[in-house]
C-alpha cells in the first residue's frame, strides 16, 4: 500500500504555526536580512512582530518589515505622542513565545548584558519571560574584541540562546567570524527549540 501523495502546493505544518515571535533588529549592516527572515517566520505560520531600533532603520525601513510581517513595525515607546499612548514592552514580553533579536550588535548585546534599556527592544528584552535568541553580527575584531566575547559569555548565563557567529566575507571586506547567521538556520533553530520543547 503507498503513501498518500502530497499535491505541489501542500506543505507540512511547521511547529511554528501560531507561535508569536517578537524580532528584534538592531543596527547593523545584516539588517537587511531581516526581511527575508519575517518573510521565512510568516511563511512558517508565526505571527510576527518587529521591533525596530533607530539605528536599524538606516539600513532596512519599517515599511519594508510591515508589510512582511502584516503588522506595524514598533520602532520606540511611543505610539501616539498627543494622546500619551505607548508602545507596553511588559505586554510586549508577556505576548511573545520567543524573542529573536537578528541582527544583535555589538551595541545592543552591551546593554543586554548589563541591564540597559535606551529603547524598546532592549526594554522589552528585560521584560521578556519567554525564551531569547540573539544572532551576534558585526566586523571581526568587534566580535573577537575581549569586551563582546565577555558580554555573549554573560547572556549565555543568563539563560539566553547565542548563535554562534559564522565565518565569512564581512562587509568591511575581511574575512572571518562575525557574520550573523542566515535566516534559514535561524528559523531551523527555532523550530528545533519547539519540537525539543515538546
Amino acid at each position: 500500500m503507498t503513501a498518500p501523495q502530497q499535491s505541489p502546493g501542500s506543505r507540512v505544518p511547521s511547529i511554528l504555526q501560531k507561535r508569536h515571535i517578537l524580532l528584534g533588529v538592531s543596527g547593523s549592516i545584516a539588517a537587511y536580512k531581516a526581511a527575508p527572515l519575517v518573510r521565512l517566520l510568516v511563511q512558517a505560520g508565526a505571527e510576527v512582530q518587529v521591533i525596530l531600533t533607530e539605528a536599524a532603520a538606516a539600513f532596512v525601513t519599517p515599511l519594508t518589515l510591515g508589510t512582511l510581517s502584516k503588522k506595524p513595525v514598533l520602532t520606540g515607546f511611543l505610539r501616539d505622542a498627543a494622546s500619551g499612548q505607548w508602545h507596553n514592552h511588559v505586554e510586549l514580553g508577556l505576548w511573545a513565545d520567543a524573542y529573536l533579536i537578528a541582527p544583535a550588535s555589538a551595541n545592543t548585546l552591551g546593554q543586554l548584558a548589563n541591564g540597559l534599556c535606551p529603547n524598546l527592544l532592549s526594554a522589552v528584552y528585560l521584560s521578556a519571560r519567554c525564551p531569547v535568541f540573539l544572532a551576534p553580527a558585526m566586523d571581526l575584531d568587534m566580535y573577537a574584541h575581549p569586551a563582546v566575547t565577555q558580554n555573549i559569555q554573560r547572556l549565555r548565563s543568563f539563560g539566553n540562546h547565542v548563535f554562534d557567529s559564522p565565518s565569512g566575507e564581512l562587509a568591511s571586506g575581511l574575512s572571518g567570524p562575525g557574520r550573523m547567521l542566515e535566516p534559514e538556520q535561524m528559523v531551523a533553530e527555532l523550530e528545533k527549540f519547539f519540537v525539543d520543547k515538546k
